[in-house]
Parts: structure tokens; C-alpha cells; sequence
């Protein structure tokens, strides 16, 4: 709907203050980046690159150095003459991009871009991404399912869910202060603790009590779900002494690697729970083995069931 291919059921879609509802598409000044590509195969790059331009009637003297500046900010410069299918998957969505670019567009929209690319490939072109769009200072807008890169490379993410925005916020804040439960346990990992409202600001849970942060929204009674971060959760092989800290004994049912770090699915009799150790601490853990967990009120998010 924002680059006009889709026309809108309601609602209004301003660009710059100006209502670009009713604006045919080629008349936006938007540029796209399809997941699929989406280039013209039985052109060359560069004249991939040059359609808009062309289309625009831009002077030839023009395109060849907008071709030039976008295939060197891509870092392509020696495929201009080659063809997509010579092309691998990472060089072609580049060239995508810098055909979108050399239109110099008010606004960049990307539809899941490396979603079809191998991992290592997908790392090393979003940082390409965030690069250029910083240089050229373009508003982008950027769809993905991927929590990771979607923190990685935004300024500014909005969580959808069946349509409707869940939140929005800077990534910090959605991963640290999540508004709803949809957002806590779709951007990273949350455990989840069900329970009520206790006094003392404490939540009765099946087995345990955890003590939380101020309960006033709260009232008494009333059923609520606690959140903790598995980053959060100290990983202890004897009973600590801390008493200000929510303290829970479980058994090691799965131990995980994660390069950095190495998650811990622990058993607390009610339920598993995760847990993050640094690599240099899990050779000290072993399944089967009993440990305690701790963490401190503060790292407890609690909202309504």
C-alpha cells in the first residue's frame, strides 16, 4: 500500500505531510526491494540498474554515473556487465537494492530481503544494508519475521500480530520493556511464570513465590504473568546466601550451545526453565545435575494474564 501496488480498503498514507493515497506508484518516488529480486533477466546489471532512470528519461551522461555510484556502493563494480543468472543469491539482492537506490527515492521499502539468503551471507549484507541507508540518510521501511535482524538494523520497530501493532519503540526498549505478552516472547526468549497478585509485592506461583517490582496496577488476587530474561538468571552449583533474590533449585534437563553463550533448559518441578551461561562457566554444568537459580525483583516483568 505505501509503494501503491496495493490500493487502500481506509485510511490515508502521507509522505512528508502530503497525502499520497491516490498517487499511481511510478509517481511516489519510492523505491522497492522485492524478496524475490525480482530483476530483469535477460538484462545486464547495469541496465537492470538504469530502468528507472530510464523510465524517468533521466540524461544518459546521468545514468552511467548513477549506475557507477550505486554498483560501487554496493560493492559490485565488476558484475555491471554480467547477467542475474551469473550472479549468487547475496550479489543479486544487491544489485536489487542499488537499482531501488539510483532512483534516489524519498522513501526505501525492503519486503524481507535476505529471507532467501544462508545465514552467514544474511549477516554480512543487513550490516550493508544498515551502511547505505545510513550514508544516503533514506527513510526505510523494513519487513521481517526475523527478531535479530530486526533489532539490529532498526532505529524504530513496530511488532505486528494478526494485523494489529502490538508496540512501538526503539529495539532497546521493545526487548527490554515489552508492552504485551505476544511482544515479550516473540522478540527473544521469555520465561513465564504464571500466578497471582500477593502482598508484599510478590507473586504466588504453583510452587514458588517470586518477589517482583511494585504491584500498585495490580489488585490483590488478580491473575498475572511474571517475565524473566534467561540472560537474567544466575546459574548457581551451591545454595547463595543472597536473600534479597528470587532463589529456585531445578535439575539440568538440556544443555544447549550458543556460541556466546550456552542455554540451560532447567526442570523446577512445575515447569522448564531457560537459562544463559557464558561458555567458560558450562563446562562446570553437567545434565542431571542439581543447581539453583537466582535472580533479583527488578529483572521480573509482570502484566496481566
Amino acid at each position: 500500500m505505501i509503494a501503491g501496488f496495493e490500493l487502500l480498503d481506509s485510511g490515508t498514507i502521507y509522505l512528508d505531510g502530503k497525502d499520497i493515497s491516490n498517487i499511481p506508484p511510478n509517481r511516489r518516488d519510492i523505491g522497492m526491494v522485492f524478496q524475490s529480486y525480482a530483476l530483469f533477466p535477460n538484462m545486464s546489471v547495469s541496465d537492470n540498474i538504469a530502468f528507472g532512470l530510464k523510465m524517468r528519461k533521466t540524461p544518459k551522461a546521468e545514468i552511467k554515473q548513477r549506475v557507477s555510484e550505486v554498483l560501487e556502493m554496493v560493492r559490485l563494480e565488476d558484475t555491471a556487465k554480467r547477467f542475474p543468472h551469473q550472479l549468487s543469491g547475496g550479489q543479486q539482492q544487491r544489485i536489487a537494492l542499488a537499482r531501488a537506490l539510483a532512483v534516489r527515492p524519498r522513501v526505501l521499502l525492503l519486503d524481507e530481503p535476505l529471507s532467501a539468503l544462508d545465514a552467514e551471507v544474511r549477516v554480512a549484507l543487513r550490516a550493508e544494508i544498515r551502511r547505505i541507508q545510513t550514508e544516503m540518510a533514506i527513510t526505510t521501511v523494513y519487513v521481517t519475521h526475523d527478531q535479530e535482524e530486526a533489532l539490529s538494523i532498526s532505529d524504530r520497530v513496530v511488532v505486528m500480530s494478526k494485523g494489529n501493532i502490538e508496540q512501538v519503540g526503539a529495539p532497546e526498549e521493545i526487548y527490554r520493556s515489552p508492552k504485551t505478552r505476544f511482544v515479550a516472547t516473540f522478540i527473544g526468549t521469555a520465561n513465564q511464570f504464571h500466578g497471582v497478585a500477593s502482598d508484599g509485592n510478590c507473586v504466588a506461583c504453583d510452587n514458588i513465590r517470586l518477589q517482583t517490582g511494585d504491584l500498585k496496577e495490580f489488585s490483590l488476587g488478580q491473575k498475572v504473568l511474571v517475565l524473566v530474561r534467561p540472560e537474567n538468571i544466575r546459574v548457581e552449583t551451591e545454595k547463595p546466601l543472597e536473600q534479597n533474590d528470587n532463589v529456585i533449585p531445578g535439575k539440568v534437563e538440556t544443555i544447549t550451545f550458543h556460541g556466546a553463550v550456552t542455554r540451560l533448559g532447567v526442570n523446577i518441578g512445575s515447569q522448564r526453565v531457560s537459562a544463559d551461561i557464558t561458555v567458560a562457566n558450562a563446562a562446570s554444568v553437567v545434565l542431571n545435575q542439581n543447581i539453583w537459580l537466582a535472580f533479583s525483583a527488578q529483572t521480573c516483568q509482570v502484566m496481566a494474564e
